[in-house]
């Protein structure tokens, strides 16, 4: 996996295929080629590292068609270089094919294609794939590799070429997201319409099991078996500024501090302040679909795991029902006990995360109602929903979640006050979350404001290599956002705890070299989490609170603190969460870490 762009037109490609890369780079990656149908034949260059290293080779040895594909890699089979790197060709070198995705059966296929005399020069599952294209070669390029498919298991997301077809692009998708761009005699391929943006905002989206032949002269869909399929045509509605740094030094940044206009495009039009009514028309549910309901199943990874952990809380306290959250990369592979008086919510930022999309079929294959709340418009998870909500948090391109993960707390919000009035249950609760969220925007503004001393902390504790990270109640999910993000852009060792749990193993961790972060809010667990600071400080441990403005109390026992504005219970991790993602940003790039594309991370994550 990991980035996919191609191109059929009019206009010379390489540069078009090359600025698709760079709008992708955001997602993660180790490689980067292209392969283009020149008056020569098929051409291809490639290599290890950024997409800069692709365009020294590329003016060294330059190419130029105006049908192509490129690739940025996020190695899945074989190590990151020069010949694992996309595309890959056939022996013959007349085709040329890159994939997201994993071929689970490569093995088998592999060793078949070579008694039968391919030779294989990658370590890559991907290869088998242009290997099988070539023995199903039969002079129609996308019956080939239709037919080439029908051996596959496993998720893919292909763009094929060839010189012996050489008008075309083929695209197919199972498991791993494909989208056609339509443009003035010029059609588009890829894997995020980021990529794309700037020629077009007419787009079409593959679903799985389907296919599309790009010509100059249009294109076609179809399924996998040949069928044909009249897909519909939509438009993007974001602005390429929205993908761009906009005077910020990255992404990153850039993103928290979008986070009071994220919030407020989350959830207008969907409260009314005055009477705490919502309105979630998508969920296509019914008062008494509702009511029928005696349990609901929250499915997640990472950061949005930890969203609907908060989303727990929230619900059994304001609805009463029993909740369970699920890590989506575990819940398939045992036996869950889910039935149609289960109401299951998938959560994911990019609606193509692959465990997530699994545990969702699986939820749905065992009678269970789904909805989905993700970020992006037409993805797999909302189609493939019975209802859901978008989080109109506008493109994420930090693979390190901010805005994602606090526009998804609001949907949680108000979906939990939804629930409520319609079963009948805490309408004075409700009515209070749905007034005090409107005012949430201003007051993250205010945690915003105090960046520049989080900036000071870290340039205290950028050459600590482990700390911990502890709360209690609504805050333990934050404690454990707050580390996720320290570890994933500044590679230091961070765990979060509920702050309890720390004596049960943890204190031994605690000296005058262990920093802890403390979320230490006034909240009804803050007289208990009070002791859990004790008993740090008295093992000489180092101790940066996030603590409610004014109060002063705890200038005695912490070594910093950072205020944030008081709220309710339910709502404080919107704000808590703020200056743990400025900590984790401030410690990256006092460490020189590359803060928007940290190593080993992809952005959306299309394979198991």
């Amino acid at each position: 996996m990991c980035g996919i762009i191609g191109y059929v037109g009019p206009r010379p490609c390489r540069e078009i295929l090359v600025d698709g890369l760079k709008r992708l780079e955001y997602r993660g990656y180790d490689s980067a080629g292209i392969a283009l149908i020149t008056d020569e034949g098929l051409a291809i260059r490639k290599d290890a590292g950024r997409i800069s290293v692709l365009e020294g080779i590329l003016e060294e040895d330059p190419i130029e068609g105006i049908v192509g594909i490129a690739h940025t890699r996020w190695a899945t089979h074989g190590i990151p270089t020069q010949r694992n790197a996309h595309p890959h060709t056939d022996g013959k070198h007349h085709f040329a094919i890159v994939h997201n995705g994993i071929i689970e059966n490569y093995s088998a296929l592999k060793a078949r294609l070579e008694r039968n005399g391919s030779r294989f020069e990658t370590d890559t599952d991907t290869e088998v794939l242009v290997h099988l294209l070539a023995k199903s070669w039969n002079g129609n390029l996308e019956e080939s590799v239709a037919t080439a498919l029908k051996a596959v298991d496993g998720t893919f997301g292909i763009a094929v070429v060839s010189d012996l077809d050489p008008g075309k692009v083929i695209g197919a998708r199972r498991g791993s997201p494909l989208v056609v761009g339509i443009g003035s005699d010029e059609y588009f391929l890829a894997s995020d319409v980021s990529a794309i943006l700037s020629h077009t905002k007419h787009v079409v989206y593959l679903d799985d099991g389907e296919m599309v032949v790009l010509t100059r002269d249009g294109y076609r869909t179809q399924t996998l078996d040949e069928v044909a399929v009249v897909k519909a045509v939509e438009e993007i509605t974001w602005e390429l500024s929205q993908i761009e740094k906009s005077g910020f030094p990255h992404f990153m940044l850039k993103e928290i501090f979008e986070q009071p206009r994220a919030l407020m495009d989350a959830f207008r039009g969907r409260i009314d302040p005055g009477t705490g009514e919502t309105r979630l028309g998508g969920l296509n549910l019914s008062a008494d679909q509702i009511k029928r309901f005696d349990r609901i199943v929250l499915l997640a990874c990472g950061t949005s795991w930890h969203a609907a952990l908060i989303g727990e809380y929230m619900l059994e306290e304001i609805c009463r029902i029993p909740v369970e959250v699920e890590y989506a990369s575990e819940f398939r592979y045992r036996k869950p006990v889910i039935d149609d008086r289960s109401l299951v919510i998938a959560i994911s930022q990019s609606g193509e995360t692959a465990d997530t999309l699994a545990a969702l079929r699986e939820a749905k294959k065992r009678g269970a109602r789904v909805l989905g709340i993700c970020n992006v418009v037409g993805s797999t998870i909302a189609r493939e929903s019975d209802g859901g909500i978008y989080t109109h948090a506008g493109p994420e391109i930090g693979v390190a979640s901010t805005k994602a993960f606090t526009t998804q707390l609001a949907v949680l919000v108000v979906l939990t006050v939804h629930l409520a009035r319609l079963r009948g249950q805490a309408i004075a609760a409700g009515n209070a979350l749905v007034r005090a969220l409107v005012g949430l925007p201003s007051l993250v503004e205010r945690c915003l404001e105090g960046s520049e001393r989080i900036r000071e902390i870290a340039e205290v504790y950028h050459k600590h290599n482990n700390f911990l990270y502890l709360g209690r109640g609504y805050n333990f999910p934050v404690a454990l956002e707050g580390a996720l993000k320290l570890k994933e852009i500044s590679y230091i060792h961070a765990e979060g705890y509920p702050a309890a749990e720390m004596k049960h193993g943890p204190i031994a961790l605690i000296d005058q070299n262990m920093p802890v972060v403390f979320i230490c809010t006034r909240d009804s667990a803050y007289e208990k989490i009070l002791h859990n600071m004790e008993e740090v400080r008295s093992r000489k441990g180092r101790i940066i609170a996030v603590a409610t403005e004014g109060d002063d109390a705890l200038e005695a026992k912490a070594d910093h603190l950072i205020y944030i504005p008081q709220t309710l219970d339910p709502l404080i991790g919107l704000l808590s969460v703020i200056p743990l993602q400025l900590l984790a940003y401030h410690m990256a790039v006092r460490r020189g870490c590359n803060v928007d594309q940290p190593r080993n991370l992809a952005k959306s994550v299309t394979v198991e």
